[in-house]
């Protein structure tokens, strides 16, 4: 079994990890807007904006979901996060990811990490993360729907795998615009529609009759959330702090992790940034 397999079971068979004394644990979310660390006997210690230069000279490396900047989020990385990984360690570290355009993505987030030296690099869907942290069952069919700040994912998961995915490029920094909370509810609306209109099984269906799993900033705004309850016509559950609902679930999943050959194989060292 992988490092990976253990994150999609959740459930290690020996000892929890990190299992080594030279190890430690780094979870994190890059959002367009806000960037998140959780390091392992630390908890949450990063909750900043996405910036990579702070400043008037701001550069914001992740737009809409995607990294545009790869060395700007590792300029970003090292600033935040190399003065806080204990000394002569390789971190294991677990990013969270975008579903649609997920490849993109990873490949990016690789890149970033680099500056911090890790021993290993696992990615994980964001929307698996979120469930982890609402402690949803697995096991049966769910819905998450993601409101981020400038993205909105509605994501099909079956036995924690994602089976079905749309996202938008809207999210709540556009809610300035009159009448934007609506078009939000809108497009959420229509992404869920067409996944039933595509779905030969009856996975979507089961899923809305358990209820839905609103995380993201957009599940703080009351205008947001009550409209989507009229609008579904399904349960609709806001996970607790749902801003922070992705880090804390991969924070899990890495807890949960056990140290494995592939995560922690001896690697060169990386040249960090001038």
């Amino acid at each position: 079994m992988t490092g990976t397999d253990l994150l999609r079971t959740g459930v290690g068979r020996h000892r929890p990890w990190p299992a080594c004394r030279r190890c430690c644990g780094i979870a994190l979310d890059m959002g367009s807007a806000r960037t998140r660390a959780w390091i392992a006997g630390k908890g949450v210690v990063v909750d900043v904006p996405t910036v990579a230069f702070p400043g008037a000279g701001a550069v914001y490396p992740v737009r809409r979901g995607t990294i545009v900047d790869a060395e700007g989020c590792a300029r970003m990385l090292e600033r935040l996060l190399a003065p806080r990984v204990p000394r002569l360690t390789r971190p294991l570290v677990i990013v969270t990811t975008p579903v649609l355009d997920g490849v993109a993505y990873r490949a990016g987030a690789r890149a970033a990490v680099a500056v911090l030296e890790p021993c290993g690099v696992l990615t994980v869907p964001g929307a698996r993360a979120v469930a982890v942290a609402a402690g949803a069952d697995l096991s049966r069919p769910l819905l998450v729907v993601d409101i981020g700040a400038q993205l909105t994912e509605a994501v099909l998961l079956s036995d924690g795998a994602v089976t079905d995915a749309h996202h938008a490029a809207v999210g709540t920094n556009d809610l300035d615009v009159p009448g934007s909370a609506e078009q939000l509810v809108d497009v959420v609306g229509a992404m869920l529609a067409e996944m039933l209109r595509q779905d030969r099984t009856s996975l979507t269906v089961d899923a809305l009759h358990h209820g839905i799993l609103l995380a993201g900033g957009g599940a703080l705004r009351p205008e947001i959330t009550y409209r989507l309850t009229g609008r579904l016509h399904a349960p609709l559950r806001v996970v607790p702090a749902p801003h922070t609902a992705a880090v804390r679930g991969a924070a899990r999943l890495l807890q949960s992790a056990q140290v494995h050959p592939s995560t922690c194989a001896p690697q060169p060292p990386v040249a960090r940034p001038d």
